[in-house]
């Protein structure tokens, strides 16, 4: 290799030149979804990065990672989620994340990859269940995130697939941001925005929602439904805009969803829609992903 670790290891101007030349090396490398093999090589053996106070280190599994995650390269991600289950999802260094948190999830959601966030729900399931809580719920920084937790980020980027993923996985459903909103209020917000762009998906997540939040959710907008109930009700449809204010049940085709979904277990999430006993068109979305 072209440099030791005790080289680069060495203190003045030159050490951190050479430090952010070979951390850009291994970005573009995982940009340019080079071998998994040849990235691992780079990632333990040559490839480091500065931080506070002059202390050089080898990306961790949970930064290169992130990488991973930016560049959608799946082969890097399933092969650090497989070999590094726990440590690829540990809080990366200070010069990664503003917050002492893993953003793994939240990182998936924004930038919309879903099968590398198929692969990371499936990690989290290995978890003890205290630790599969707090990814599923990590709450963003609140200057930076507003407090959101990766399914708020769902809501508000309209991603219906990674909403349905993260829902079926545990994902809570109700709670608050920085702001106090739900991801309900948060998806509604979205809905009301003028003019009504994307309006199938912002429902299609909304119908998910419906599958796996309680019946008596309360939750921020419920009062500006009902004081401007027209216009509502011309977004939302009647049936959706009753039952999300109160004044009529669940549809028979939702309380059944929402039984037959809650029956199929976090581990066996997307897999086990295939089999429930419904038409194909009566299913919330197509997830087949590869297990």
């Amino acid at each position: 290799m072209p440099w030791s670790v005790r080289w680069v290891g060495g203190c003045g101007a030159q050490s951190q030149k050479q430090c952010k030349k070979s951390s850009f090396a291994f970005y573009q490398a995982v940009r340019d979804l080079l071998p998994v093999w040849f990235l691992e090589d780079m990632r333990t053996m040559e490839v480091f990065h500065w931080e506070d106070g002059g202390k050089v280190s080898v990306y961790s599994p949970s930064e290169a990672l992130l990488y991973a995650l930016v560049h959608d390269h799946q082969p890097y991600a399933r092969h650090l989620l497989t070999k590094f289950p726990q440590s690829a999802l540990a809080v990366p260094s200070q010069s990664f994340s503003c917050c002492q948190s893993a953003p793994h999830l939240a990182m998936a959601v924004r930038y919309n990859r879903v099968r590398v966030l198929f692969r990371i729900l499936k990690a989290i399931q290995t978890l003890p269940p205290g630790d599969r809580a707090a990814h599923l719920d990590r709450q963003g920084c609140s200057r930076v995130e507003g407090g959101k937790t990766a399914l708020h980020m769902a809501c508000e980027l309209v991603r219906p697939e990674c909403l349905l993923l993260l829902l079926g996985h545990g994902a809570a459903p109700c709670l608050q941001d920085s702001a106090g909103n739900t991801p309900l209020d948060t998806l509604l917000q979205q809905i009301s925005h003028m003019p009504a762009a994307n309006m199938r998906a912002k429902l299609l997540c909304l119908d998910c929602l419906f599958f796996f939040v309680p019946q008596d959710l309360k939750f921020a907008m419920k009062q500006q439904l009902l004081d401007n109930r027209r216009q509502w009700q011309d977004l939302l449809g009647e049936s959706r805009f009753q039952c999300l204010v109160g004044l009529a049940p669940p549809s028979l085709f939702v309380g059944a969803m929402r039984v037959l979904i809650r029956t199929i277990s976090p581990e066996h999430f997307p897999e086990a829609l295939d089999n429930l006993p419904l038409p194909h068109f009566l299913k919330p979305l197509d997830l087949k992903l590869e297990s």
